[in-house]
């Protein structure tokens, strides 16, 4: 799923993009955050138990100074050479990714290596000693991790991608979601038939499009209070009934 500009504004409660200074999406189905490079004035971003493989997006975020990342499909710990020239990045979470491997003092000391100004390490302060013996048993990244081709905007599959949300996936998540707002609106729930759009079969890039959409709303209806859904009510009804007009003149 790609993070929007809406869901960025409603999360955060900001007017404009250069206003956020905080974003948690923490469980959020995210594997797309190419947003994050319009946001030059984030200072502390959660994004925890996602689907995140790419690390390039922060690259932009020059006031970030926590980032929290457990639990995503980061396979690889090149992805650090986006945040390298991060310069007040101070605390980091990055554990439980598949790029942490078997070996946790190396991991430790790549990371501390190539991010010496980090305070904070997977929860656990860094001391001067594993600093510098970081620079004997890290392993410097000097290049960006290479990336697979990209056909007509739609990028192959990967590895990492593999263990990352399904589009099957997001058709139950999407179905059970729109129903539990379609109930919570007092309308009747949609069968499963109506969203054969959102078939995993179908895997271009438009319906890809249209299901980030839907989520998108369905996210920034539950930020709504009383009054606000109310107001999506109407506005859902009128277009409902337009559409079953609609229908009728067609038949």
């Amino acid at each position: 799923m790609r993070l929007t500009r809406a869901v960025v504004l409603a999360r955060s409660k900001a007017a404009a993009l250069d206003g956020v200074r905080r974003l948690n999406c923490w469980g959020s189905r995210l594997t797309d955050i190419s947003i994050c490079r319009d946001l030059p004035n984030i200072e502390v971003i959660t994004f925890s138990v996602n689907g995140i493989s790419d690390l390039e997006p922060l690259n932009q975020c020059q006031n970030l100074s926590e980032l929290y990342l457990r639990k995503n499909n980061i396979a690889s710990l090149h992805e650090l050479f986006y945040l390298k020239s991060l310069p007040r990045l101070r605390v980091l979470w990055l554990s439980e990714n598949p790029c942490c491997g078997s070996d946790p003092h190396h991991y430790r000391m790549t990371v501390l290596r190539n991010l010496p100004s980090l305070q904070k390490l997977d929860n656990q302060a860094v001391t001067e000693e594993e600093l510098s013996q970081a620079l004997v048993d890290g392993e410097e990244i000097t290049a960006p991790p290479a990336r697979r081709k990209v056909e007509n905007g739609c990028p192959e599959s990967s590895a990492a991608e593999s263990t990352a949300e399904t589009e099957s996936d997001l058709l139950n998540f999407s179905l059970e979601e729109t129903n539990k707002i379609r109930e919570e609106l007092g309308m009747k729930p949609l069968p499963r038939d109506k969203f054969s759009s959102f078939s995993p079969r179908e895997a271009d890039c438009s319906q890809k499009k249209r299901s980030n959409i839907l989520n998108a709303i369905l996210l920034l209806l539950k930020e709504l209070d009383t009054e606000g859904l109310e107001i999506v009510q109407q506005s859902v009804g009128q277009r409902l009934q337009a559409s079953g007009k609609k229908e009728l003149q067609e038949d």
